[in-house]
């Protein structure tokens, strides 16, 4: 698992596709309950409307909308996001419970903490934020992960988030090598709320590498949590542990709010952090 969200083709749960959307939509029955749709421009839903865990789609919310930075900052700060297939409309999710790294519980097992500080003490490493985000997104979107035939990542989505880095409101965490960009990650940051979105590597942990360079930030800037968004146990094995809709939606009330910070992370920061803090 290389990604923040296991996004299988067909859903969450990976069972359905375009060819019961509209039947989706139309239905009332407990298994498949009321899809709502939204028109751009128009306010989502509250998330506790989502589909449970009894349905075909637990965390499903509604269809519609558009990928405008306005709806995706809108979305964000209430605990939703995108998540569709070439063949399908625009679908948004809040699933619960909600996967969430406490950057102070991040946790890594001795063989990468000793890459990490091989890592920082090599001069032709590097850790760089938002100098080659198109790339990052790009790579992730091609990258072949086991059990998938095709990205969630579409062109639709690609562009999206190119535009709201543009706006400031999405980030990538580079990992370098002899000037070579290796791995990485991108993310959605609002204020002080931090989304993980994916994560792609070309040579073994770099996109760890990221990832822990990404904990080192957030430590530095007061961030305490990463949301993960669906459960899986690579992440878990990371110190990510579930919270419930409600409890991440009340978080984001406040954290969205707060200042949101310069994203950077220079050398001393992160080679200090990967030698002494946050892998022991």
């Amino acid at each position: 698992m290389d990604g923040f969200l296991i996004k299988r083709k067909g859903g969450l749960n990976g069972s359905f596709g375009k060819e019961n959307i509209h039947s989706l939509m139309a239905s009332n029955r407990l298994k498949h309950p009321l899809l709502l749709k939204v028109a751009p421009g128009q306010d989502f839903p509250p998330a506790d409307l989502a589909w449970g865990a009894e349905t075909e789609a637990p965390g499903l919310l509604c269809v519609g909308s558009d990928l405008s930075v306005g709806a995706l900052r809108q979305a964000y700060q209430h605990g939703i996001f995108p998540w569709f297939n070439e063949d399908q409309p625009i679908l948004w999710w809040s699933p619960d419970p909600r996967l969430v790294l406490n950057v102070g519980k991040f946790r890594l097992h001795h063989s990468l903490k000793k890459t990490l500080r091989h890592f920082a003490k090599n001069s032709v490493c590097d850790i760089r934020m938002n100098t080659a985000f198109e790339q990052v997104i790009m790579s992730c979107a091609t990258s072949v992960r086991n059990g998938q035939r095709s990205t969630w990542i579409v062109p639709e989505m690609v562009q999206a988030y190119i535009n709201l880095h543009q706006a400031g409101l999405a980030h990538s965490v580079e990992t370098w090598v002899n000037n070579e960009l290796v791995g990485g990650l991108y993310c959605v940051a609002i204020g002080r709320a931090v989304f993980g979105e994916s994560m792609f590597h070309r040579s073994s942990d770099a996109s760890k590498i990221a990832l822990a360079a990404l904990v080192c930030f957030c430590r530095q800037h007061g961030i305490t949590h990463i949301d993960c968004q669906q459960n899986t146990p690579h992440l878990a094995s990371l110190g990510a542990s579930v919270m419930s809709r409600q409890t991440f939606i009340d978080s984001l009330d406040v954290s969205t709010r707060q200042t949101a910070p310069h994203w950077d992370c220079p050398r001393e920061l992160w080679t200090s952090f990967f030698l002494n803090q946050g892998v022991n």
